[in-house]
């Protein structure tokens, strides 16, 4: 078999690290489960009207705190690094169900600032400057953020009995 050399331009790409996240869930009733993720506990469950005790949020409460949580992480650390002032940001996720079996069609976020000048400034709205900054450090965020990127692109889910 003849020996083959491979130049720069045939060479694969290195493969980009992985890092895998863990979060374990637990039946703790007949409707409740636990979710551990590092030191933090959250109960997920349904409504009394859906047979559940509403001992935490459903599933798809949970998606889209997540979203909005992510979004508000990578946001917050952004401003912070470019020592910007919006006063208090708030994002509202509001997701659409729809098909059978039900899945979200549509998520929406909307962010909002709340006493958004910087001190002195008279406070109250947005200035077209402040509102200008506030959409490029949103477009970052939303860019940044893994759980966007997952609902964005595509995500291979296993299921297995262990």
């Amino acid at each position: 078999m003849a020996s083959q050399t491979s130049s720069p331009s045939s060479r694969q790409a290195a493969t980009p690290q992985t890092t895998a996240i863990r979060v374990t869930v637990t039946q703790t009733d007949d409707a409740t489960s636990e979710a551990s993720i590092r030191h933090h506990r959250l109960l997920v469950d349904r409504p009394s009207a859906k047979g559940g005790h509403d001992a935490g949020p459903m599933g798809g409460e949970v998606l889209l705190a997540a979203l909005g949580g992510c979004f508000m992480s990578t946001l917050l650390a952004a401003v912070k690094a470019r020592e910007a002032e919006f006063g208090t940001l708030s994002a509202s996720v509001t997701g659409t169900l729809a098909g059978s079996p039900s899945r979200f069609e549509r998520i929406r976020l909307e962010l909002s600032a709340e006493g958004s000048q910087p001190e002195g400034s008279g406070g109250g709205a947005l200035t077209d400057e402040g509102r200008s900054s506030l959409e490029r450090l949103a477009l970052m965020a939303e860019r940044a953020c893994i759980v966007a990127n997952t609902l964005r692109g595509s995500v291979t889910l296993e299921f297995a009995v262990v």
